[in-house]
């Protein structure tokens, strides 16, 4: 570990005395942006596992940062409105009660957009001393894409120098460093490897007692998550390992990477999940009412401007699913659903008879709401596809279920995405599962086997966004598969 250090050390002062020409690092940052799928992301969703340190909490000067577990991870960050959120559960696990020490599970939530920073505890937002703030904004451009993103922006004047860093990559392969400025004060350096992807990120923060504290990310085993190349293993310092033994502050594996388009609208009860494709925008979900769904587009349209909404995936009749298809329809979505809901909705919800007592946009603008067309359905008998030849998504039927016989399931294979109602919803933090799991989690594990899914990560429409590896826990031996299965309707 001191190697490491000690040699990257060398090289940042070597930076400092002769960096190569702007036109070399920009050389070597484009085509890692092309090599990782930089280039057109925009948004990207990171979750996974693993454990996070109490920086400064350590038991005695001589130990490293306490160590806690993280059971849940999830990151998202917005390149362009430069915001970003992560929410993470962590609890002692197995690491020793010594120094800092928490009781149970505590979910930590963090917020930034722009010079604004804000945590959350429940529904009470906190907002963050500017200085914290800025700290979460400069972690956006931490990250692997971010720094590109940073070093290839207009007047980055970005500088590199190609050098070697024993102990980090293949034996006598040359890496190249690139350093920028950002935010205006922050020092940054990118270490970009052979093979065009980006190995670590190194910076220096304010700190009380060490002054400039070392911030470093290093980012190893890359893999291939649809376009984007992100790396499986994220682990970070805070401090400096040659000068005290405390610095190892996380360790995350990734388990998925969303990137692009692929968006939670989260409610308080319910959620919708906006899909974009090349030239327009698929929701799942419009549950409630109008007001819920005039909310949803209208988050949609912030996300998305100047793509239209053209389809809204029902995933079953229930009143609280079905509730804002109206509103939807009366702005031209095609409802895929299941088949036997088409003559439901076509002669009862979306009938044009009065709604004196609670008026609604297709009641009170009918037929113009409607653009004077009868509502198109696309019914799902076996499968349903919506595709761009870029992204996927996917509807099937759900069988052998006793809660509804109407009930679809979104699948996004390229995300390894799942959307299901009413089935699975991750339990919530500190929360222990239920010793049985209910029958519909049984039935949709069932369908997944049936179906062939390969699933990362479960969004449901009840509640937080889960991984497959709490489903599994969940669902246990009770999720086998049966020793008949249905073909589907």
């Amino acid at each position: 570990m001191a190697m490491k250090v000690s040699a990257l050390a060398l090289v940042l002062l070597t930076l400092v005395a002769g960096p190569a020409a702007a036109q070399d690092a920009r050389a070597a940052l484009q085509a890692a942006a092309k090599n990782m799928g930089a280039d057109n992301l925009k948004t990207i969703q990171i979750t996974g596992k693993g454990w996070i340190a109490g920086v400064g909490q350590s038991y005695s000067p001589a130990d490293d940062w306490p160590r806690f577990e993280v059971t849940t991870y999830t990151r998202t960050i917005d390149y362009d409105a430069k915001s970003s959120r992560e929410e993470l559960t962590r609890r002692q696990g197995n690491y020793p009660a010594r120094g800092q020490v928490i009781q149970g599970e505590q979910q930590l939530v963090s917020l930034n957009t722009g010079s604004y920073g804000w945590t959350m505890q429940g529904a009470n937002a906190n907002p963050m001393a500017p200085a914290a703030a800025e700290i979460r904004q400069l972690e956006i451009w931490l990250t692997p894409h971010g720094f590109l993103k940073a070093a290839l922006a207009p007047n980055a004047n970005p500088t590199a120098l190609r050098t070697h860093i024993y102990g980090d990559f293949d034996d006598g392969a040359d890496v190249t460093v690139v350093s920028i400025m950002v935010l205006g004060k922050y020092r940054v350096n990118g270490t970009i490897a052979p093979d065009n992807t980006v190995q670590r990120v190194q910076t220096w923060i304010p700190n009380p007692v060490f002054g400039d504290l070392v911030l470093e990310h290093r980012y190893e085993n890359y893999k291939t998550f649809g376009s984007v190349k992100f790396p499986g293993s994220l682990h970070s310092h805070m401090g400096n390992p040659v000068l005290h033994p405390g610095h190892n502050s996380q360790d995350i594996a990734v388990a998925n990477i969303v990137a692009n388009g692929v968006y939670l609208i989260a409610g308080g009860t319910h959620n919708s999940v906006a899909v974009e494709f090349k030239d327009y925008v698929a929701v799942v979900e419009a549950p409630l009412n109008e007001e819920r769904s005039l909310a949803v587009i209208g988050e949609v349209t912030k996300l998305v401007p100047n793509k239209p909404i053209k389809y809204i995936v029902n995933t079953h009749h229930h009143f609280d699913h079905s509730g804002g298809l109206r509103t939807f329809v009366a702005q031209s979505a095609t409802i895929i659903t299941h088949p036997i809901n088409k003559d439901f909705y076509q002669n009862v919800l979306l009938y044009p008879s009065a709604r004196t007592l609670q008026p609604d946009i297709m009641s009170k603008f009918y037929p113009w709401a409607s653009f004077n067309r009868t509502p198109v359905f696309e019914p799902v008998g076996q499968k349903y596809v919506l595709s761009d030849g870029t992204r996927t998504m996917e509807m099937y039927p759900v069988t052998q279920l006793a809660h509804a016989a109407s009930m679809l399931i979104a699948y996004l294979p390229a995300e390894k995405i799942l959307i299901n109602a009413d089935l699975y919803s991750p339990p919530a933090p500190g929360a222990a599962p239920a010793a049985t799991p209910n029958p519909s989690t049984v039935s949709l594990r069932r369908n997944i086997q049936r179906l062939k899914l390969d699933v990362a990560q479960h969004v449901p429409i009840h509640g937080r966004v889960g991984t497959n590896e709490e489903f599994l826990a969940v669902v246990g031996k009770a999720g086998a598969p049966a020793s008949t299965t249905s073909s589907g309707n």
